[in-house]
C-alpha cells in the first residue's frame, strides 16, 4: 500500500538513540535541553518548552495563561479533535467557529461574531501547514486583551511574512508525532516570548515541580531537595525521544523540500481536472504536512474506494467537532458542513518515491477521466 503518512528515519537517529542510552537516564535531561536549544534556532525563538505529546503542548498553554473553568476558547471545528480535548481538559468551553471554504482556515468575520465577555483565548490552527490570518488575530488581541494560541501541529517550518510560524501569538504549540514534518516518535514544543510564563510552563510540564533549573546539572551537581509550587502534569519530553528529534531537525530543511516538490507536481497535475479543487497554497513559504483536495459533485468517497482498490491510502482530514457526540451543537456551521463532504488528503510524506507519485496522481486522474 502507498501510505497516506508515515515518518522518516536512518542510522542518524539511530545514532541518537544510542547516545541516549549510553548516558543512561531516558528522562526529562540533557538531551531535552539540547532539542530545545535547537528548537529556538530554527525558529528564532526566544523561549522553547519540550512536551511528550502536541495535545499536552495546547492543555499546558492554557493551563499556564490561567484559562478557567468556564472561559471560552474560540476553535475552529474543522480541526483534529486535540485542540478541543486540550480545551476542554483545561476545564474551558470550546467554542467551535467556521472556516474559509476556499482555504479550510478559520473564517475570521465567524471569529469576531463568536467572541463574547467570556472568552479568554482564540485557537486559530494552521491547516495543513498553510498559516491563518495572524495579523487579524493580532489586531483582536490588541483591542480586546484576548490571548492567542496557536495550534501549530501542521506548520513546523512554514513561514508568514517572512517569519517562521512560532512566534506570533501569546503561545505556539507543535507537534512532533510519528508522522508530522519532523518527529520525536512522540513530542511537542511550545514558544512563547514571556520569561514568566516559561517558568510557568517549566513547572507545569513536570508536576508543579521547582527543582530551581537543577535538570540540566549533572548528577554530582544537582540537590536532592525540590518544592512543590503549582499544579502540574506529567508532560515532560523525555531523553529518548528528544535525540529522535535532534537527528530529525538536521534533516528538516530536506524533508520540507520533498514535501513541498510532490505537493507542486500534485497541482500541477490536478490543476485542470473540474470535479478537483485546490486550495490556494503558497508552496514557498508552507511547509505542507497535508495536501488535501475539494473532490466536488458527491464524489469523494466513491474516490476513496476506487484509490483503495489500487492500493493508495487517503483520508478526511477531520470529522468537524460539532459533529461529535461530546462536543456536538445545533449552531450551524455552513461552510464547515459543506467542505466536510469535500476534503480528501492523499499521501505525501518524504518516504513516497517518484514512482509513487506518479501512481497516486494517475489514478486520481484515471478516476476522474471515466
Amino acid at each position: 500500500m502507498i501510505k497516506i503518512a508515515r515518518g522518516s528515519f536512518g542510522e542518524e537517529e539511530l545514532e541518537e538513540v544510542r547516545s541516549a542510552f549510553d548516558y543512561g537516564y531516558l528522562g526529562l535531561g540533557h538531551k531535552v535541553d539540547e532539542f530545545e536549544n535547537e528548537l529556538k534556532k530554527f525558529l528564532n525563538a526566544n523561549y522553547v518548552v519540550a512536551t511528550n505529546t502536541g495535545t499536552s503542548a495546547l492543555h499546558l498553554a492554557l493551563e499556564a495563561l490561567e484559562i478557567k473553568p468556564g472561559d471560552e476558547v474560540i476553535v475552529p471545528s474543522l480541526t483534529f479533535v486535540a485542540s478541543f480535548q486540550a480545551i476542554s481538559a483545561a476545564r474551558a468551553v470550546p467554542i467551535p467557529c467556521d472556516v474559509y471554504p476556499d482555504t479550510l482556515l478559520m473564517d475570521m468575520e465567524a471569529v469576531n461574531e463568536k467572541i463574547s465577555k467570556r472568552t479568554r483565548a482564540i485557537m486559530p490552527v494552521h491547516y495543513g501547514g498553510n498559516p491563518c490570518d495572524m495579523k487579524t488575530l493580532l489586531e483582536i488581541k490588541k483591542d480586546r486583551g484576548i490571548r492567542i494560541v496557536e495550534d501549530a501541529a501542521h506548520a513546523f517550518g512554514s513561514t508568514y511574512f517572512g517569519k517562521k510560524i512560532g512566534g506570533f501569538g501569546d503561545i505556539t504549540c507543535f507537534s512532533f508525532d510519528s508522522i508530522k514534518n519532523i518527529t520525536c516518535a512522540e513530542g511537542g514544543a511550545i514558544v512563547c516570548n514571556e520569561p514568566g510564563l516559561v517558568e510557568k510552563l517549566k513547572i507545569k510540564r513536570l508536576l508543579g515541580i521547582d527543582r530551581k533549573n537543577q535538570t540540566s546539572l549533572s548528577w554530582k551537581e544537582r540537590g536532592w531537595s525540590y518544592d512543590v509550587v503549582d499544579q502540574g502534569f506529567r508532560y515532560h519530553m523525555s531523553n529518548l525521544n528528544a535525540a529522535i528529534g535532534l537527528a530529525q531537525l538536521k534533516k528538516v530543511e530536506t524533508f520540507i523540500s520533498r514535501r513541498r516538490e510532490i505537493c507542486v507536481q500534485y497541482v500541477s497535475e490536478f490543476k485542470n481536472i473540474s470535479s478537483v479543487q485546490l486550495l490556494p497554497v503558497d508552496y514557498s513559504v508552507v511547509a505542507p504536512h497535508i495536501f488535501v483536495i475539494l473532490v466536488l459533485g458527491n464524489k469523494r468517497d466513491k474516490l476513496i474506494q476506487f484509490l483503495k482498490d489500487r492500493d493508495i491510502e487517503s483520508s478526511v482530514p477531520y470529522v468537524p467537532n460539532h459533529l461529535h457526540s461530546f462536543y456536538r451543537t445545533n449552531t450551524s456551521f455552513p461552510n464547515t458542513d459543506k467542505v466536510f463532504n469535500e476534503i480528501l488528503a492523499l499521501p505525501l510524506h518524504t518516504e513516497l518515491s517518484d514512482e509513487d507519485v506518479w501512481v497516486v496522481i494517475s489514478s486520481v486522474k484515471e478516476f476522474f477521466s471515466k
